[in-house]
């Protein structure tokens, strides 16, 4: 059975190689990885290579709630493109295109049967929003 696709995507003011940076190192990871400001990722690793593993703790400030996001790179073109499956096997690929001083980041993942495709569209989007600010003043 095919899975709903749902696309997120912004425009980095910033060059690919430190959006590349940012995106895969766990040091960076940390500062981002959140939808909200109520929420944080206290831990990550990360081995951004193909068949290379990632987890990522993500978990309320107030410590009512946490999970571990995490998944297997099925494919990593660095600078580029990167296919990962997640542990619930779900896919996703996010992709990195180069701009004039700025960098495009589009995430295509298939969408989960427990909340809403907007509620998951608006999620992954906020967190890819913390993303571009972390990006473009640090």
């Amino acid at each position: 059975m095919e899975r709903t696709k749902i696309r997120v995507t912004t425009t980095i003011a910033a060059e690919i190689s430190k959006v590349w940076d940012y995106w895969t190192k766990p040091e960076h990871i940390v500062n981002w990885n959140f939808a909200s400001n109520d929420w944080h990722c206290p831990a990550a690793e990360n081995n951004p290579v193909t068949c290379g593993k990632f987890k990522y703790t993500m978990a309320s400030k107030d410590g009512e709630m946490s999970f571990e996001f995490e998944g297997i790179y099925d494919e990593v073109i660095p600078q580029k493109k990167i296919t990962y499956s997640l542990a619930d096997g779900r896919q996703v690929t996010v992709t990195f295109k180069k701009e004039i001083r700025k960098t495009k980041v589009t995430e295509t993942f298939d969408a989960e049967k427990m909340h809403s495709e907007e509620m998951q569209r608006t999620g992954w989007q906020a967190i890819l929003d913390n993303f571009k600010q972390y990006a473009e003043t640090t």
